[in-house]
């Protein structure tokens, strides 16, 4: 099935289980884990060659339905459909696409939702924090399981970004070019604060019962609730609110004097934390948000130039003005280093009033761009 908007079809995830005991994935912190599944979807053919593979990579609540419909009912597609496609960014007429949900996750990827081999229980808080490297640890794994020795590209935007860095640093010899977006080195003290207080928000909802709420029947909605519309907020910026909702009442145009949804901003937030409590899980948030916290690629190095020194994939920089919460001078010190180290680097600086959603909405410009550079790697 090929849409009106020249989606790719209709596809299936797929489903990779490796690291089978005794041959665990040894994370950082020591731990093992296995089996792990994987859940993933591709896009497009792998050439002869296996040299056109394109890896996407997700943002803290993504998956890895990027593209395409899982049936003709669908009223949604995939999370960057305007991305890839026939003709788009990542032109399936000419690149193999892969995207796969992270460990930790909760959309078809082992996390603390998934049953604990040892104990036929869910994992809970038993399983093991994790962190941005043994993500892209356990993608690795599934790129070799493909077939593929080196990835045309590795891109993904915000906490995607963070995965494009780690792989450009970890496989310097798999990745042929890197596209990080509205991203950063490390989290600044402001992030991990705003992620601390999403993270209390949960594990102070009584029903989270110190993570052990799978068989109650109760999950902690409203704590998962008000993390996700913190978390919202900052994915936005003071310029897109104002255009989008300004000081505009609900429908009845004048203040109730009571503790009820009087403002639109109000009950846009509240229908954002609605939506996330069905589609995603508490205990995963917690995991996921600590691994972006925890995540430094300095670390083990002396400094940011230095933790590029092996990498040889070219690179694409792309931030954006009103992003608060990764700001240009985050994108620019990435450049910065790069450049130190006479890598060959592109960096484009996007003017734009959504903030970091910037990443997702901001679609003809980000298309022209990664066109351009890809044209540029084939001459």
């Amino acid at each position: 099935m090929k849409s009106k908007n020249n989606s790719v079809g209709i596809v299936k995830t797929q489903y990779f289980t490796f690291a089978e005991p005794p041959k665990e994935l040894i994370l950082e912190s020591g731990e093992k884990l296995g089996p792990i599944t994987l859940a993933y979807e591709t896009y497009g053919k792998l050439n002869k060659e296996k040299s056109n593979a394109i890896l996407i990579v997700h943002a803290l609540t993504g998956d890895a339905h990027a593209a395409g419909y899982h049936s003709k009912s669908d009223k949604k597609p995939g999370w960057w459909d305007n991305m890839i496609g026939p003709g788009k960014a990542f032109d399936t007429n000419k690149y193999f696409v892969i995207c796969s949900n992270i460990i930790g996750g909760c959309m078809g990827s082992t996390g603390p939702a998934s049953i604990n081999p040892k104990t036929g229980k869910h994992y809970g808080l038993d399983f093991p924090i994790i962190t941005i490297k043994d993500m892209v640890n356990a993608q690795k794994r599934l790129i070799d399981y493909l077939g593929i020795k080196k990835l045309f590209s590795v891109v993904g935007g915000s906490m995607g970004g963070m995965q494009v860095l780690q792989w450009s640093v970890s496989y310097p010899d798999m990745c042929n070019s890197a596209i990080a977006i509205a991203t950063a080195p490390y989290l600044s003290a402001q992030a991990i604060a705003f992620d601390e207080v999403g993270r209390q928000a949960i594990i102070s909802d009584p029903n989270w019962n110190n993570g052990n709420y799978y068989k109650t029947g109760k999950i902690p909605s409203k704590g998962l609730s008000i993390a996700r519309m913190i978390g919202h907020i900052t994915y936005l910026s003071e310029e897109s609110m104002h255009k989008k909702f300004g000081r505009r009442l609900q429908a009845k145009q004048k203040y109730s004097y009571k503790f009820l949804t009087d403002f639109q901003v109000e009950s846009y937030l509240h229908h954002q934390g609605d939506t996330f409590v069905r589609r995603f899980d508490a205990n995963s948030y917690l995991y996921v948000t600590k691994a972006m916290d925890y995540f430094d690629i300095t670390r083990g190095f002396k400094s940011l130039t230095d933790a590029f020194k092996r990498v040889s994939a070219k690179y694409l920089v792309v931030t954006f003005t009103s992003d608060w919460l990764f700001p240009i001078s985050q994108g620019k010190a990435i450049v910065t280093a790069l450049r130190n180290n006479l890598k060959d680097v592109s960096y484009l600086e996007i003017e734009s009033s959504y903030g970091h959603d910037a990443f997702l909405l901001e679609v003809d410009t980000l298309t022209k761009a990664i066109k351009n550079f890809f044209n540029s790697m084939e001459k």
